[in-house]
């Protein structure tokens, strides 16, 4: 797979965990109206995004802090499903 961010090409795993650590920036945290904290990653080959909400104790405020990789690697999964599924030919290597 061809990451979408970046020129390099790697099976899905070794994808994965680039995407986790290299383009970190591209999950964002979100707070809501209510108080609740949702994480947010935009795809850019299309106009989709994926946002769900980080539950567990969404409100210690050291939570996203304290597990922000595992917030990205959770994202990221759900991204490569999208890849897979939506943009085949873009992502193929």
């Amino acid at each position: 797979m061809r990451c979408p961010f970046c020129d390099v090409e790697a099976p899905r795993p070794e994808l994965h965990a680039h995407l986790t650590d290299v383009h970190a920036d591209r999950v964002v945290v979100e707070e809501g109206m209510t108080g609740r904290r949702y994480f947010r990653l935009d795809c850019p080959l299309c106009d989709d995004h994926h946002k769900q909400e980080i539950k567990p104790r969404l409100r210690d405020p050291a939570f996203v802090e304290e597990y922000a990789r595992e917030i990205r690697v959770v994202a990221f999964d759900r991204f490569l499903y999208h890849l897979q599924f939506e943009h085949e030919e873009e992502t193929s290597g």
